[in-house]
């Protein structure tokens, strides 16, 4: 519903004493169609600012500004440079990838950790406080929130900024929620560049938290240094640990909520957990998953998980391995990759897009196997 209202009239649902939690005036509208609605402050010395023709409109943007921003810090930068990214576009393909080669030499010095686990079990309020806590030891933690996208409507939600009221504010923070995209494994679809371009901008902390849908979160685990498992005690995950999954999986384990009266069941699940730890064959030299308590209500926990994660980064670099898993890291991206290409090739290839709707009415009507279904597209793909 449109209506008029002259500038600094209040409407009539504004409360009569003013408060800081409402919008109390109406502004008029941008009328710059291609304005994004952001302000616009005064550039201060030293901070990066792209020429107004180039701000006016993101489309505008050459990759020379992505890159510079990006090299500034330039926290609105990042955020743009990360929407070029994560475009399904192609004609955003070759800017994206220039702007990927352009910063690439200042990625890669960053500590990656990737935390996942069940729904409920607190990732997004263990991060809050973890995040909030190393922002104020003066590190530059970037939160890469993956939301799951509806199968349904195929759209996200993309609350979890939200959730993490005061590490969003803090200025040494930069929080980006992604939806899933339906990839497998609780990553986004370009969760690999858009950690590159936040190691590029300066952040030396990497946190990816993943949908947490249970077992199948694991492609995350090729992608960071670190592999965090949330645990809930007395909620059925120390039958899951006994099961092996993702469990053997984790570099380190945390038994959430540990306060109150669940304090006794959560020292009774670490116990049983260090004994399953004790059981796996850890192919890891040096080290050991360590089980962990943390209380994010309390903010009880928080330096022995950072002090954990620095014992793993030491023995992983006395060993050799950190380097290693990095190196075999770049090769997985590269097969991912070529994955999604031939995916893409082969859903746009004019001649599989031809005989794709008459083979798909004939498999859902059970005329047709889907093994001879395939067989058909393949060489229709083939040429």
């Amino acid at each position: 519903m449109f209506f008029s209202m002259s500038r600094g009239e209040r409407p009539d649902w504004v409360p009569d004493t003013d408060h800081e939690a409402f919008t109390t005036y109406v502004m008029p509208g941008i009328p710059d169609p291609h304005h994004d609605g952001l302000p616009r402050p005064a550039p201060s010395a030293g901070v990066f600012a792209p020429s107004s023709a180039a701000v006016s409109a993101a489309k505008k943007l050459a990759a020379r500004d992505y890159i510079d921003g990006i090299l500034a810090g330039n926290r609105m930068m990042l955020a743009r440079a990360i929407t070029l990214i994560e475009s399904n576009s192609e004609r955003h393909l070759d800017l994206a990838q220039e702007v990927l080669a352009g910063v690439m030499h200042r990625a890669g010095n960053s500590v990656r950790l990737g935390i996942t686990g069940v729904p409920g079990v607190g990732k997004s309020t263990f991060i809050e406080s973890f995040g909030t806590w190393l922002c104020d030891e003066n590190n530059k933690v970037a939160v890469l929130a993956v939301d799951p996208t509806s199968s349904i409507s195929g759209g996200s939600i993309l609350g979890d900024k939200t959730r993490m009221e005061q590490l969003s504010r803090h200025p040494n923070s930069f929080i980006r929620p992604s939806p899933s995209g339906g990839t497998l494994g609780g990553v986004a679809r370009k969760s690999r560049e858009t950690m590159l371009l936040c190691e590029a901008a300066g952040y030396d902390i990497i946190l990816i938290e993943t949908v947490g849908v249970g077992q199948s979160e694991t492609l995350v685990h090729s992608m960071v240094d670190c592999f965090i498992v949330l645990m809930l005690a007395g909620a059925g995950d120390e039958l899951q640990g006994i099961k092996k999954g993702i469990i053997e999986l984790a570099d380190l384990l945390l038994i959430t909520k540990a306060d109150g009266d669940n304090i006794t069941r959560a020292q009774r699940a670490k116990a049983e957990l260090s004994q399953v730890v004790r059981m796996l064959n850890c192919p890891t030299e040096g080290w050991k998953p360590q089980v962990l308590l943390t209380s994010s209500a309390a903010n009880k926990g928080i330096t022995d998980v950072w002090a954990a994660v620095g014992d793993y980064m030491k023995a992983g670099q006395k060993h050799g391995w950190l380097a290693d898993k990095r190196r075999r890291q770049n090769v997985d991206w590269l097969k991912a990759l070529v994955e999604e290409a031939l995916k893409q090739s082969f859903q746009h290839h004019p001649a599989v897009g031809k005989i794709l709707p008459a083979i798909s009415a004939q498999v859902k009507e059970g005329r047709l196997p889907q093994m001879l279904a395939l067989k058909q597209l393949m060489e229709a793909y083939r040429g």
